[in-house]
């Protein structure tokens, strides 16, 4: 499913709309957790990362791991300096006021598997 379909079908609020061409992405793959260390591991590249954190190493990791987007959950929104160093990598930043769970059961319903699915 297309990102942009994505964001449109959870009501995503968007972060960095000027990021170019994101939207088109096709994102097969996601992940959850807030342990960086661990996304690192195991999240798919080209997929979409579902997280509460919002400093500026979730970008560095988002960038390592090359995902597509950042979803923020529970409401969170990120500082300035995340939104600029996301702009600087290319990644789109999201939020949604559900929670990490709601938002990954959303993501399911709409086709998007887990890592080892």
């Amino acid at each position: 499913m297309k990102l942009e379909d994505i964001v449109r079908e959870l009501g995503l609020s968007e972060f960095t709309p000027e990021v170019a061409g994101n939207g088109d992405a096709e994102i097969t793959r996601g992940y959850a957790s807030d342990l960086l260390s661990d996304v690192l591991a195991h999240a798919p590249e080209g997929g979409v990362l579902v997280t509460l954190q919002v400093h500026l190493n979730v970008i560095a990791v988002a960038s390592h791991a090359e995902l597509a987007a950042v979803i923020f959950a529970g409401g969170r929104r990120p500082d300035d300096d995340v939104l600029a160093k996301a702009l600087a990598e290319g990644i789109s930043l999201y939020g949604s006021a559900s929670d990490t769970f709601d938002i990954s059961g959303r993501l399911y319903e709409l086709g998007v598997k887990g890592n080892r699915a």
